[in-house]
């Protein structure tokens, strides 16, 4: 779906907090907020849009689109390991963590990608605290890692991505 002179820019914005905005006020109504959630695209060019069939709008996204509220682990199902780690987003709903999608950005903020891998992802202040009670720091391999159920995930940083 590439960038089209037809499909116009919109007054609406995602800070880097996950709240909507139109024109400037911020949109209370979640039903209204989690319908455009449900209907995000990202285009070719990695540009944000509201896809409602023939109602079709480009966003401006801060960061990113989702944010992480809150971790928890989630319960082990028979026959399943590791434990997963759940995540509370923004659009309310509860997703597990893909591990090997985990980064650390500029500033040390947390990142992972969503939605089948498709949407990128920031952490919450209190999201990140959370999660850094599993990330132990390998002064060995000069890593950091994130510890789920005897399992560990390196995790990708600024500094890694450079070279």
């Amino acid at each position: 779906m590439a960038r089209t002179d037809t499909t116009p820019r919109s007054d609406i914005r995602i800070d880097k907090d996950g709240v909507w905005f139109y024109r400037g006020q911020e949109m209370f109504r979640r039903e209204i907020v989690n319908l455009f959630y449900e209907h995000l695209k990202q285009d070719d060019l990695g540009e944000y849009l509201i896809d409602l069939g023939e109602d079709r709008c480009y966003v401006d996204v801060e960061d990113a689109p989702f944010v992480v509220r809150s971790v928890q682990t989630g319960p082990v199902e028979r026959g399943t390991s590791p434990a997963c780690l759940l995540l509370s987003l923004s659009d309310d709903t509860l997703e597990p963590l893909d591990p090997e999608t985990l980064r650390i950005g500029e500033d040390n903020v947390m990142y992972c990608r969503v939605k089948c891998g498709i949407f990128k992802t920031r952490f919450s202040r209190a999201a990140y605290y959370q999660l850094a009670e599993r990330i132990v720091y390998d002064a060995v391999s000069d890593r950091y890692e994130l510890h789920i159920d005897h399992q560990r995930y390196i995790l990708q940083t600024p500094r890694e991505k450079e070279n």
